[in-house]
Order: C-alpha cells, then structure tokens, then sequence
C-alpha cells in the first residue's frame, strides 16, 4: 500500500461522495432501536473501494469506527480492534472488486465472506481484553453473527448498487478541494 500523488487526487475530487459515505454509515448507526450489528458499513465500503482503491476504502472502514466511538461510547480497546477490522475489509474489498465486477450478486458474496471474516475477529475481543472465556464468546456470537449476516445481505442487495450507480459512478458529485492539484501544465 503505497501513498501516491495519483491517490491524492482522486480524494481531491471525490471528498463530496467519500462525505456522503461517512455520513450515510454514521446517521444510520445512530438510529434508536436498531438491532445490534445491522449498520450499512460494508454495504457502502464495497462500492467505495472501487473508486478509492486500497488505501480510500480503510481509511473510509476505519474513520467509521473511530469517528463514530469518539461521538458516541468514547474509544477503548474495542474501537481499534474493530477500526482495523473494518479497514482490513476495506482492503480486501478492494482486491476483490479489483477481479469482479461490482454486481449485486458480488456484493452480496463478498459481504457474507467479510461479515463472517470480521466477526470471527472481533469475537476475540471479549475473551483478549476482558477475560471473558472463549466458549461464552462463541456462543454469544452465534445470534450476533446470524444478525449481522441479515443485516450485510440485505444492505448488499439492496444499498451497495444504489451507492455505486447514485455515488460512486455519479460525476456530477465531484468537486475539487484543490483544483491546482492533479492538473497537467
């Protein structure tokens, strides 16, 4: 993963649909009543990898963390562990779509692969940082992971192709922050 001038200005561009990303994902966290773990992080993530590449797509599945612990439950060891996880999909989403085409049927694939991949991770989180036993932990996630797995295919089927055609592919929501940069005298 390697930071380029290339990178940079795709950012420049785009920072209105990355704004829309973040804010999108955050106010629907902050819905009272939700069930726990059915968010539209992933859902909005995949899209965005497409047009962010590597780098884009976890800082976008990390500040979505960070950003929303600090205004919410304040951080503790959970939000990196989480934070990580999610940019770690992030990445991974990006490599995926690097090979497959962004669909609805994708979509979906990859985000029951990352969901089960980021829950496995952060069930750890329990018995590493507050001694909870592993077996507690396991039975625990079992409901958690069921829910969360409804949550990623519905928001897959249905949120990830209406970001990509709506966001990500929409030109008209790109508008340059430093319109100096990126041009070619």
């Amino acid at each position: 993963m390697v930071l380029c001038p290339s990178m940079f200005v795709r950012v420049n561009s785009a920072w209105l649909k990355y704004a829309i990303g973040l804010g999108l994902v955050f106010a629907f966290r902050l819905l009272p009543f939700r069930p726990p773990n059915v968010e539209p992080m992933l859902a909005v993530m995949m899209p965005f990898s497409t047009r962010f590449g590597s780098f884009g797509a976890f800082l976008f599945g990390f500040l979505g963390i960070v950003l929303y612990d600090a205004a919410t439950s304040g951080w503790g060891s959970w939000t990196w562990v989480t934070a990580l996880a999610y940019g770690a999909l992030g990445i991974g989403a990006y490599y995926y779509f690097s090979y497959k085409a962004p669909s609805r049927l994708n979509f979906v694939i990859f985000g029951v692969i990352g969901t089960l991949a980021y829950d496995v991770v952060t069930m750890l989180i329990g018995p590493l940082f507050f001694a909870q036993p592993l077996a507690v932990a396991i039975a625990g996630q079992i409901p958690f992971t069921l829910l969360h797995l409804a949550g990623a295919v519905l928001f897959a089927t249905v949120l990830s192709p209406i970001v990509q055609k709506w966001v990500v592919e929409n030109e008209s929501l790109e508008y340059a922050l430093f319109p100096a940069v990126g041009m070619r005298k």
